[in-house]
This record gives structure tokens, C-alpha cells and sequence, in this order.
């Protein structure tokens, strides 16, 4: 019954991206759904790309494990990113006519700095997408007897059909119908665990004081900024979502879904770490892993809804995992391939991000075979290259200051930062790689103004 659940779930996505398939004529129908998304469509699928995984599993058992500091970056920490969003980037990239964050680098500071900030990009993406991909394949093998591998495999086949097929629009419709079942499932969960307390009343007072505190009492002050530094400025730049915004219809469409899915994201992402806080009180001899929401389920709900929860665990990590092999393909397909099959029609390039779809699925699942934390995915997703592409992008996008020097010059010295503090100084990596970045910027952009590019004789 189970696997029934969970082959309905993918035979639905996939009948919808089959549906957008059919409405798809070009690459830019593809990759920004030509531009026709609404505020509903563009808020849903803005909240569905990070509500997933990392939320409802590797957040909630930190938050059972550690109270609420095990939990800055979910909820809290990505909301605050897409309000950022919305005052930073979301109106002025989509006013600007962007098809990929790529885009935006060749136009402000040239191709070579396009080429380096892709390089560091699609990485993160596939290692966001490598922990959808760890996490969906440890849900099947919660509902069903098999060894994560083949859930590996399984997981990866059925996405990687259906994002390679619908797109951006089949990815935005998918979203909507994910998420709604997810939020549903959530909150059976939420009332079954309230149940098991006692009531609501005893639930409650089950959290203790020390749960509800958003650092550890032996945590340094530059470590706790480092910790919402990473989802609060670390995302701001994901292709992930700006991917979705850029589909808008309008500039003020785009930055007010973003204000809609922060909000929406944060109350929804509130109610697993409810669940987590009380949940951490019941005697049912689980361990805080990414496997705790899942089984927690199974131990409290009766088998119809543990059936419909399992699928909706598997809703939210699909419409997360569909951005990310999205994102990786048009960032690869717009700066390396495109370039050298300008002889090629546009249906010929159509079906080359396709099959870009699927070579970033392959190395996902080769990442995801190799890992055993989607925490630790998506934390390090977040931070690894990203201090230099985030100051780049904002400073790049607010008037005339730094060319082509001082970006190469952060985006550098942004992703060795990441090498080399997150090894002597881990705890707070993204921090120092942030202030190296800027500093470095705003040195060489000094020096530009006063050493210009020589125009090519």
C-alpha cells in the first residue's frame, strides 16, 4: 500500500510535466516558463524550492536534539533570505530580463567572470540536490524494504523524467500541488503528537526553556553570526530560486512573491519545528536523525495516514529536487554548452538542457551515495563558494562600482575562503570568507577606477 502511495505521487508530477511539455516551444519557454508566471504560481514554487528535505528532516531532528539553535537556517534563517530577496535582487533581475544568473555576470562584468562564477555555482546546486536526493531515497526506505541505493535509484530516475520534461511551468504547477499535500501532512502529524502529550495544554508546557533558545550557551559570538549568515546571505544568490522569480510576469510580481513565500515559509516551516520541540518529550526510543519525522509518523499515525504523510514527505523533497537539477542545467546549458552550438535551432538546444537535466541527476546521486547527513549537504551547499558570488551580485546590481577585476578578485578569494577557513577556522568560515570577499572588491574596484581596462588595440 505504501508503494502505491509513493508510485501515485510520481505518476502524478509526471502526468503534469507531461502536460507542460506540450505547452514548451523554446529554451526560454523551458527554463523561465516565457515569463508568464503569476504571484501565485511564483510565491508557491519560491517556498517549495527550500521547504523540503533539509526543513522537514535534518532541521526537525536538530530542533528535537538541540531546541531551536538547532534550527536558525530552518525556519528562520530562509525566510529572512526571501525577504532579502525581495529587497535585494528579485526586482531588478527580472526587470533586467535575465534568463540565469550566469546572464547576469557576462553582462556586468564580462564573460570570464561569468564562466568562474558558474564554475562555483553549479557545484553548491548539485550538492543541494544530492541531499534531496539522500533524503527521498531514506524516506522509501522507511516505507518500503529496500536498500537506500535502489531508493537512490528509484528517486533519481523518476525526477530527473519528469523536471527534464516540463520545465520551469511543470516544475511551478508541480510545486503547488506538492506543497499543498505536505502542509496537510504536517499538520495530521502535529495534531496526532499533541495527542500523544495529552492535549494541546501539556504539549506546550512539555518545551522547556532551554529549547527555545536560538544559540548553544558555549557557542562564540562570531560563530552564532556564522550560523545565519549561511541561509540569510549564503542563499540570497541561489540560482534555485532566483530561477523561479525570473519566470514572473512582471519586476513586481517577482519581488512581491518573495515577501508572499518568506511569509508563508515561515509559518508553515513552524509547524515541524512544533512538532520536533514536543515531539523530543515522548519515551518512543527514536534517534535524532534524518529519519526521525518519518518514523516518528509511523510510530503515531494509524497506517492510511502514515501512508499519505510518507507521501507527502515525498511531495516536498520532489519539489525541491526538481529546482535544483533545473538550475544546474540552464547555468551549464546558457555559459558552456550554448557557446559552441551557435549553429544549433532552438528545439536542438531544448533538448540539450534536457540531457543536461540528467547528467546533473547522475552526479547528485554520485554525491548522495557518498553522504550520511542532509544537514551537512545543504549547510555546506549554502556556504561553499557563495560569500564572493553574493557580493558581486549586490554590489553589482546597486550602480557602476567594481568591474571585471574586482569580481574575479572575490569570487576567488571567496571559494578559497571556503577551503581554507572552513579548515582552521570552522566555526565561523562563511563569516570570514564574506569579509574577505568584500574587502577585496572594494580594494581592487578602488584600483580600477584609478588603473581603467585598456581597450583592446
Amino acid at each position: 500500500m505504501l508503494w502505491v502511495a509513493v508510485a501515485a505521487y510520481f505518476l502524478i508530477s509526471l502526468g503534469i510535466s507531461l502536460w507542460a511539455a506540450r505547452r514548451i516551444s523554446g529554451e526560454t519557454d523551458y527554463l523561465v516558463a516565457g515569463r508568464s508566471l503569476g504571484l501565485v504560481l511564483v510565491s508557491g514554487s519560491l517556498f517549495a524550492t527550500w521547504f523540503g528535505a533539509e526543513t522537514i528532516m535534518g532541521s526537525s531532528a536538530a530542533i528535537a536534539e538541540e531546541g531551536l539553535a538547532g534550527g536558525r537556517a530552518d525556519p528562520f534563517g530562509y525566510a529572512i533570505c526571501l525577504v532579502g530577496m525581495a529587497f535585494l535582487i528579485a526586482y531588478k533581475m527580472r526587470e533586467a530580463g535575465y534568463i540565469t544568473l550566469g546572464d547576469f555576470f557576462r553582462e556586468r562584468y564580462g564573460r570570464l567572470v561569468e564562466l568562474l562564477a558558474v564554475l562555483i555555482l553549479i557545484p553548491t546546486s548539485i550538492m543541494w540536490a544530492a541531499a534531496q536526493l539522500l533524503a527521498l531515497g531514506e524516506v522509501i526506505t522507511v516505507v518500503a524494504p529496500v536498500e537506500i541505493e535502489t531508493a537512490l535509484l528509484v528517486s533519481l530516475g523518476v525526477v530527473v523524467l519528469y523536471t527534464a520534461l516540463g520545465g520551469l511551468l511543470g516544475d511551478a504547477i508541480n510545486d503547488l500541488f506538492h506543497e499543498s499535500v505536505v502542509i496537510i501532512g504536517l499538520i495530521i502529524l502535529l495534531v496526532f503528537v499533541f495527542v500523544a502529550m495529552g492535549g494541546i495544554g501539556p504539549a506546550l508546557d512539555s518545551i522547556e526553556p532551554e529549547q527555545l533558545r536560538f544559540s548553544h550557551p558555549d557557542e562564540g559570538f562570531l560563530s552564532r553570526i556564522d550560523s545565519w549568515a549561511i541561509p540569510i546571505v549564503g542563499s540570497l544568490v541561489a540560482q534555485e530560486a532566483i530561477s523561479r522569480f525570473l519566470g514572473a510576469k512582471t519586476p513586481a510580481i517577482a519581488r512581491n512573491a518573495c515577501f508572499v513565500a518568506a511569509g508563508i515559509y515561515l509559518v508553515v516551516g513552524l509547524i515541524p519545528a512544533l512538532i520536533a520541540l514536543v515531539a523530543s518529550h515522548l519515551d518512543l526510543g527514536l534517534e535524532f536523525n534524518d529519519t526521525f519525522l518519518p518514523l516518528l509518523a509511523q510510530e503515531l499515525l494509524p497506517p492510511v495516514l502514515f501512508v499519505f504523510f510518507a507521501g507527502a514527505l515525498v511531495s516536498a523533497i520532489l519539489s525541491t529536487v526538481d529546482s535544483t537539477l533545473l538550475a544546474v542545467s540552464a547555468l551549464a546549458s546558457r555559459t558552456f554548452i550554448n557557446p559552441l552550438m551557435e549553429w544549433a535551432s532552438d528545439d536542438q538546444r531544448l533538448m540539450t538542457t534536457r540531457f543536461t537535466v540528467a547528467g546533473a541527476g547522475f552526479a547528485a546521486y554520485v554525491i548522495a551515495t557518498g553522504s550520511d547527513s542532509v544537514y551537512e549537504l545543504v549547510s555546506y551547499a549554502s556556504s561553499w563558494g557563495t560569500a564572493g558570488i553574493a557580493v558581486t551580485v549586490v554590489v553589482g546590481l546597486f550602480g557602476g562600482f567594481g568591474g571585471p577585476r574586482a569580481a574575479l578578485a572575490a569570487l576567488l578569494l571567496g571559494a578559497a575562503g571556503s577551503f581554507v577557513f572552513g579548515r582552521y577556522y570552522e566555526d565561523y568560515a562563511f563569516l570570514l570568507s564574506l569579509l574577505v570577499a568584500t574587502a577585496v572588491f572594494v580594494a581592487v574596484g578602488v584600483y580600477e577606477r584609478r588603473v581603467p581596462l585598456r581597450a583592446p588595440t
